[in-house]
């Protein structure tokens, strides 16, 4: 309908400089090494997680401008082999239907059409207990469904309209050097149910700045009225122009129809030479603790031509929304910058 949002069709500009901090500060990075970041905000306590690459940990505080110095536990060590032995990717934690659930992406090393990354699937992890840094955490293994998963990382839940939906990043066979945006209906938090639906491809020149085209890292955001987007990053990882891009659902669009999402025509949060931001994205959101103010999270790397490595750190600043109803995201915050921290945020000593 006309009323529904448009992504924006230009890069943003740089706003006006930050007021100055009335209250405590922070600065980023949170975490000198945290690529893929993911928080989820459970009963008051924020549970965030990253990219390990050979386990799987998780981060527990009430505030997270003291991210680093919260409380942390590895849930979960990888079998020495096996189809999700090696290269644990972007674990995301959720809490559905009274358990938690980790997605995450791994693989067994073979060397499928001759790339030994070919055989990234999503797997599921399962815990029953109330604290997800404890209980016992049961491998369920990779996610089912009835098609046959050639790539599938970065993988996501989409609840919307009482149904459940699971939202990656995958090829659609052998051999095709793309990443295509996916989505698939739930049966249940390990099961999909009917064949998957392309949603997006890099078919923008901004999404195609390497040598292949790369639509990944999904992420659910959902307007203050009830509208919702996938956030998504394109471009390669290895390279500087990786951004994060927006797709708005029309209202009262169905989330398996492609026809019902639109996408924008530029870059909603790229990198910024001068603020020490290259290749921002992978991202995440979370709502202070007094639910006033909206926070987006993401990784960056401080130096041009860093790639998809273990320096990519772990940022956040809290984000705004305009008139018709889509984010504005800015552009990074440059490193050592003060921030205030989240509003209603306790501080610990």
């Amino acid at each position: 309908s006309a009323a529904d949002p448009t992504p924006p069709t230009s890069v943003p500009a740089p706003p006006a400089a930050m007021p100055p901090p009335a209250g405590p500060t922070f600065s980023n990075p949170l975490l000198a090494s945290g690529p893929d970041p993911h928080v989820v905000r459970v009963d008051g306590t924020y549970y965030f997680t990253k990219t390990s690459g050979d386990r799987i940990g998780l981060w527990a505080t009430t505030a997270m401008s003291e991210l680093s110095r919260s409380r942390y536990a590895t849930i979960f060590v990888p079998p020495r082999t096996g189809p999700n032995s090696r290269d644990l990717w972007a674990p995301e934690l959720h809490r559905l239907d009274g358990r938690w659930y980790v997605y995450y992406a791994a693989g067994d090393g073979s060397r499928l059409g001759g790339d030994p990354l070919w055989s990234q699937r999503t797997f599921v992890l399962e815990n029953a207990g109330p604290d997800p840094l404890q209980g016992t955490w049961v491998d369920r293994g990779a996610l089912q469904g009835p098609d046959r998963q050639t790539w599938a990382i970065d993988g996501t839940v989409l609840e919307h309209a009482g149904r459940r939906y699971f939202v990656w990043s995958g090829r659609t066979s052998f051999g095709d050097p793309d990443q295509h945006l996916y989505i698939a209906e739930m049966a249940n938090p390990w099961t999909l149910v009917g064949s998957r639906v392309r949603l997006s491809s890099p078919d923008r020149d901004w999404e195609r700045a390497g040598d292949a085209g790369v639509n990944e890292g999904p992420q659910v955001l959902r307007s203050h009225a009830g509208r919702v987007f996938l956030v998504y990053s394109a471009n390669g990882c290895w390279t500087d122009d990786y951004a994060l891009g927006l797709l708005a659902l029309r209202e009262g669009g169905d989330p398996l129809e492609p026809a019902d999402w639109r996408k924008g025509d530029a870059p909603v949060f790229a990198t910024q030479p001068g603020r020490g931001a290259y290749g921002p994205g992978h991202n995440a959101f979370f709502v202070s603790p007094d639910g006033t103010q909206d926070w987006l999270v993401y990784h960056a790397n401080a130096t041009a031509g860093a790639g998809c490595g273990d320096a990519r750190s772990t940022r956040m600043q809290p984000f705004t929304w305009r008139a018709d109803g889509t984010p504005e995201f800015g552009v990074p915050v440059d490193i050592g910058t003060p921030i205030e921290v989240p509003s209603g945020e306790a501080r610990g000593p």
